[in-house]
């Protein structure tokens, strides 16, 4: 049943002038791996994830896949039933009603400019390291220490993404098939190498590969499982990027379920890879390249890439700039489509709801998630770089929040049809709950342990981490907005404009 269709039952969905049929199968994925990043997430996740559970890494890695990959399968029921771009917003409030899913739009629009934020940030810092490795000159890689250079840049590097993406899906996917065949051929390098050191003898510290790698039961205790999946939950986030671009690709019916479950697959087999060859070469040691020493944590690569690659290490900081600038241009994607949804749907001002008539793009909504990632950093980052990356930390509370919330939509909006085939047992019943449920006892899992200050930075207030104050208040934050814009324009929470259904009564 197409959009336009179901706009004629009375469901109130409805196209938005996005330039459809852009996208296929391999460009989607293209995008979907690029938002993840994974050569920046990569650097920045794996010493902290050794540091919790060891050599245990790839189990880790495994464990936070499951969840994903259940999810994927449930936003790819939902999409194949309403393609729309508001996506987690759209179909949480299609299931569970117009407040539950305006929170599950905020909790998506929140993350991503926070993240936005942040790897605007991280490609900064690479961007200086890599002119002092080509130019050889150590000051320059200080000039990211420099607040008024480090600010300017930043705002420089939001800019161009925004710009790229206000372009369109042709723009955006013509800039992510080179940077993300470039970081996937350098991780691959990367791997490939420390393999042969290993076999050659020459690795630092050897270490064979071992079925126990695999086992999450192996993990030392609880609380260190539970903060390794908590990692790498995050390490797979971004994939959802291929479902908000619904309306733009060549099937929206399938094409963007399928490759949101592709890239999820593709993605934990790179960094299963990537881990083994780190692991193998380095061990989980404190030594000077050991993966468990807490020198190394902050940027794995940036240790490893010398005794790795040899003369070729640049290629690694070149390719942490261009994953984290690539995933800063895709991420775009889904702020600026679930805005457009929410203003096109009368859930915000109808500013948001407006196309680029040119490029087909939503051109205010861009425009207002790169002005709100390049606020969030300056305030965040003259505030205290400790309320920046502790805002960070609490991402993993906002994404198992909107996951959760999505993936038990499935669950409800398809309640009628769950037993009608062994197909929807599996697909819009079991694999949804599942991943619904895990991630929302992660979300208070997390909450729980981040109201300790030693969760992150060490900051508090009133003996409360910051982490959980930041976290919790970016939510409740959004319950406020929500509250006064459905005070000013109460429509969409009358259902005047989406309304509440199941599945049984509209197929």
């Amino acid at each position: 049943m197409s959009i336009d269709e179901t706009t004629q039952r009375g469901t109130g969905l409805s196209r938005k002038g996005l330039d459809s049929g852009t996208v296929g199968l391999l460009g989607a994925v293209v995008i979907g791996v690029s938002c993840v990043a994974p050569a920046y997430t990569l650097t920045a996740a794996l010493g902290p994830t050794v540091a919790e559970v060891g050599v245990n890494l790839p189990a880790i890695f495994l464990v936070g896949f499951i969840p994903m990959l259940l999810v994927a399968l449930g936003y790819r029921e939902l999409n194949s039933a309403m393609p729309d771009s508001g996506t987690s917003f759209t179909w949480a409030t299609r299931a569970f009603g117009p407040w539950v899913g305006w929170m599950g739009g905020w909790g998506l629009i929140a993350a991503t400019v926070i993240v936005l934020s942040n790897l605007a940030a991280v490609a900064v810092d690479f961007f200086y390291l890599m002119l002092s490795q080509i130019l050889d000159d150590p000051s320059i890689a200080a000039l990211t220490l420099d607040l008024p250079v480090n600010i300017a840049t930043t705002l420089v590097f939001i800019a161009l993404a925004c710009y790229v993406s206000y372009r369109g899906m042709e723009a955006t996917k013509t800039v992510q098939y080179v940077l993300v065949t470039f970081q996937l051929v350098v991780l691959a390098w990367f791997a490939i190498a420390a393999f042969v050191h290993v076999a050659n003898g020459t690795a630092f510290d050897a270490t064979s590969i071992s079925a126990e790698w695999f086992n999450p039961f192996a993990v030392g205790s609880f609380s260190a499982f539970a903060a390794g999946v908590s990692l790498s939950i995050f390490i797979y986030w971004g994939w959802d990027v291929t479902l908000t671009m619904n309306e733009e690709t060549t099937n929206p019916k399938k094409t963007p379920g399928r490759a949101g479950a592709l890239t999820v697959v593709v993605i934990v087999v790179i960094y299963l890879t990537v881990a083994l060859a780190t692991l193998s070469f380095a061990g989980v040691g404190d030594g000077e390249l050991g993966a468990g020493n807490p020198d190394n944590q902050e940027s794995i690569f940036a240790t490893l890439a010398g005794p790795v690659m040899g003369p070729f290490a640049i290629l690694m900081s070149m390719a942490v700039l261009s994953s984290s600038a690539a995933s800063l241009q895709s991420t775009f994607v889904s702020p600026a489509r679930t805005l457009l949804a929410m203003g096109h749907y009368k859930a915000l001002p109808k500013g948001y709801g407006r196309i680029s008539p040119a490029h087909k793009s939503p051109s205010y909504a861009t425009v207002a998630a790169a002005v709100a990632a390049a606020g969030f950093y300056v305030f965040t980052r003259l505030v205290s770089e400790n309320a920046l990356w502790d805002t960070i930390t609490a991402l993993g509370l906002m994404i198992c929040f909107y996951y959760g919330i999505t993936a038990l939509a499935c669950v409800w909006y398809f309640r009628a049809q769950a037993f009608s085939s062994a197909r929807n047992v599996l697909f819009r019943f079991l694999a949804p709950l599942l991943g619904g449920v895990i991630l929302l006892v992660m979300f208070v899992k997390t909450a729980v342990d981040s109201m300790d200050p030693a969760y992150g930075s060490g900051s508090e207030l009133f003996g409360v981490g910051m982490v959980f104050i930041l976290g919790i208040g970016v939510i409740l934050l959004g319950a406020v907005l929500m509250l006064v814009w459905s005070r000013i324009n109460p429509a969409f929470f009358r259902q005047e404009v989406l309304v509440q259904g199941t599945a049984a009564r509209e197929e």
